[in-house]
């Protein structure tokens, strides 16, 4: 009992001391959060906290938006222009790309407003106000009786709190988020911006140097930034795309801080993080180790070496397949680095700790035990028993739901909405025959045929679909003859085909189209096998629900952040370098010397390629006002700042508000960052906007642009 005591005493002090770095802070919480304001001030902080988020007066949290739903971005200038990361304008840069005019290789500037490039599908998101709605949430759910019911009444009431705001004002939307497991809700209240068009985007030498080999890793030379442009109506409202719509007059602009930055400096960072799980239990984290983490590791690897090598001989395909691939390889090496610091950072073993010393806890308050008494063997047995089909879904969703996109296309035509209003539906029609403009039948129809064979491979047989048969009675076992038969019978292998479907011709009998039944098959599987662990799964929902709360009653003299949902958050800290390892120590800043030495080091590789006349740029030591204090051009730096996926494109800002530049990775070392902060070694990497400037000065001649930005003098 004295060590578990000690172990509890040991944890409260790690917590409380990390809480200097460690956090993405819900803005609506930041005036009562007294501990948090108290702790930005005596790192640096020079504003008060009204002026960060302040839903009734202008203030800095409005100049970032969500850029797209999976990025975030800055508003810099009057007239709406966004920055972003490269890689989060990567997709709308290669649908504009061809052999011909390749912006992805060489780079995208608009000399004029006419020239900037509409992307239909892309929109950015403003946060206009926060409301904790807890009380009217957990209010209607009061009388459910079984796990199924709070849902059902949870999720009836967050839709209802959502759609009374689009009702009184049809431009905002209203969502109803769930925090700590389920036990907090909030509303937030965005308005969306549709119009937005390409500006700037620096060549892939630039914004994508060093590509999967740098990726995650520190020290970086990367310039991952792209500049779009938000435009309005003529009352500067939202509106869909047309050649009438004028640029976009925020509430507020970020300043540009020329200044830079030293180790120490106070540095915070705003966005939308996509998710974390830093509340979840030991048993949930075993869960994602083996299952979905693993599925990517192994599935990914076997689709992206068939999509690099094609990639790598055809420029054509190089193009086509570039956005897909970056994607897909981003969490695929994530996942890989997340298991690896699992295991080195010891993570289960410090959780197991903690729960530990709540169990302890719990046994010592009458009034708790009673509640959770059976709280963990709860858990445990509940993950035990959905293990083996989780890890099947797991490896069902990477080989199959996300694998080939012919696949991927009939699940689309499936769930396609004739019903919906005109306009959505003109829209999923368009999106829809897009697909086929960076589809190659020949690389699908190979990868489909690697997928079926790994997850043969990685499940027990009981799980696999229907489809596995039909190859071993019609075609002998020979996955490949199936394969070939299946995209030279089915019609939606090519736009004239979907046509059909699209216009409704009676002589398509859909239900028969082989891809399509396909589809069917794998739908049914997959919703048996889910079924099969729902009961299951409903009791570790409810027992991570009542794990979470538990655990911030036990310490609830400690501010709790939430878990990151793709909400607005705020995080800080200081500007500084970390030792990875014993023997090795990072500085907190890298130059344009290092771009230099990688070229060398890594010659001969497409990824470390840089033009000449950039070459021959940088090495003039010609920076102007965006040099350093020593007269050279630094590239990306660190700071201890809480981030994660979803943080890319998010202002890092200096104590007064003034942007330094922009997150666009963690490190290497701290991979396992969703799971558990590691302050001695989580790292925010950020392109340095000073790089940014020169880049689009000196190098793509935008210096038009530049004057349009509000820079710090």
């Amino acid at each position: 009992m004295k060590l578990r005591l000690t172990v509890m005493i040991l944890l409260s002090l790690c917590l409380s001391q990390a809480f200097a770095d460690e956090g993405m802070w819900l803005l609506g919480n930041l005036r009562k959060n007294k501990q948090a304001d108290r702790v930005m001030k005596e790192l640096g902080l020079q504003m008060p906290v009204n002026k960060l988020y302040n839903p009734k007066k202008p203030s800095l949290s409005d100049a970032v938006v969500s850029f797209g739903g999976f990025c975030s971005g800055v508003v810099v200038s009057e007239d709406g222009l966004v920055f972003t990361n490269h890689h989060c304008g990567f997709s709308s840069i290669q649908q504009h790309s061809s052999v011909e005019h390749d912006y992805l290789k060489d780079g995208f500037f608009a000399r004029s407003l006419d020239e900037e490039l509409p992307n239909p599908e892309l929109y950015v998101r403003f946060l206009l106000r926060t409301e904790d709605v807890t009380k009217r949430v957990l209010s209607a759910a009061r009388h459910a009786k079984t796990e199924t019911e709070r849902r059902v009444a949870v999720d009836s009431i967050m839709n209802v709190i959502s759609l009374e705001v689009s009702e009184k004002d049809s431009t905002l939307t209203g969502i109803v988020d769930a925090y700590y497991a389920g036990n907090e809700f909030w509303l937030s209240v965005y308005r969306d911006y549709n119009d937005v068009r390409l500006v700037f985007a620096p060549p892939s030498s630039v914004g994508k140097f060093g590509w999967d080999t740098d990726n995650w890793m520190w020290p970086r030379h990367t310039g991952d930034f792209s500049v779009f442009r938000i435009y309005a109506n003529t009352k500067n409202g939202p509106a869909d795309y047309s050649p009438d719509n004028v640029p976009y007059h925020p509430e507020y602009v970020a300043p540009i801080s020329l200044d830079g930055y030293k180790e120490g400096s106070f540095c915070m960072t705003l966005g939308y993080p996509g998710s974390t799980e830093r509340y979840l239990s030991s048993y949930g984290i075993e869960e994602m180790m083996n299952g979905i983490n693993q599925a990517m590791i192994d599935v990914r690897g076997v689709k992206q070496a068939v999509w690099k090598r094609e990639m790598d001989r055809r420029p054509d395909i190089r193009i086509k397949y570039a956005s897909k691939y970056d994607e897909s390889s981003n969490y695929w090496k994530n996942s890989i680095g997340t298991n690896k610091a699992i295991k080195h950072l010891k993570v289960l073993e410090k959780k197991r700790a903690a729960e530990a010393a709540l169990r302890d806890w719990i046994q010592s308050h009458p009034e708790e035990r009673e509640k959770l008494i059976r709280l963990f063997s709860s858990l445990e047995l509940s993950y035990n028993n959905r293990r083996e089909t989780d890890r099947a879904l797991a490896y069902f969703g990477e080989s199959f739901i996300n694998g080939p996109e012919l696949v991927q296309l009939a699940f689309e035509i499936l769930n396609f909405d004739f019903e919906a209003e005109e306009k959505l539906v003109i829209t999923r029609m368009k999106k829809l025959l897009a697909k086929y403009d960076n589809l190659d039948l020949s690389i699908d129809k190979e990868v489909f045929a690697a997928m079926l064979k790994e997850y043969q491979l990685k499940v027990d047989k009981k799980y696999l679909p229907a489809i596995y048969e039909k190859i071993d009675t019609l075609y002998n076992g020979n996955i490949q003859a199936y394969v070939d038969s299946l995209y030279a019978t089915s019609s939606i292998t090519s736009p004239k085909g979907l046509k059909r479907f699209l216009e409704r011709d009676t002589t398509y009998n859909l239900i028969e189209d082989p891809a399509v039944s396909l589809s069917l098959d794998l739908i049914v599987k997959y919703y048996e096998m889910n079924q099969s662990i729902s009961e299951v799964s409903e009791q570790i929902e409810q027992g991570e629900r009542l794990f979470s709360a538990a655990m911030r009653r036990m310490y609830a003299d400690r501010n709790f952040y939430p878990d990151a949902n793709s909400t607005m958050r705020l995080s800080f800290g200081t500007v500084g370098g970390y030792t990875p390892f014993d023997g090795a120590t990072y500085g907190y800043y890298t130059t344009v010397k290092g771009i230099f030495e990688k070229v060398k080091e890594h010659a001969g590789d497409i990824d470390f390629a840089v033009q000449p006349e950039l070459l021959s740029l940088l090495s003039s030591g010609d920076f102007g006002r965006y040099a350093n204090a020593q007269g050279e051009m630094n590239v990306c730096f660190i700071s201890n700042n809480d981030i994660t996926g979803g943080n890319s494109g998010s202002a890092m800002f200096n104590a007064k508000g003034e942007l330094l530049g922009l997150a666009f990775d963690g490190n290497w070392e701290a991979m396992s960052s969703d799971i558990v902060f590691e302050p001695d070694l989580q790292r925010c990497i950020g392109v340095d906007v000073r790089y940014m400037l020169f880049i689009m000065e000196k190098y793509g001649k935008a210096g038009n642009l530049v004057q349009e930005l509000k820079i710090a003098r």
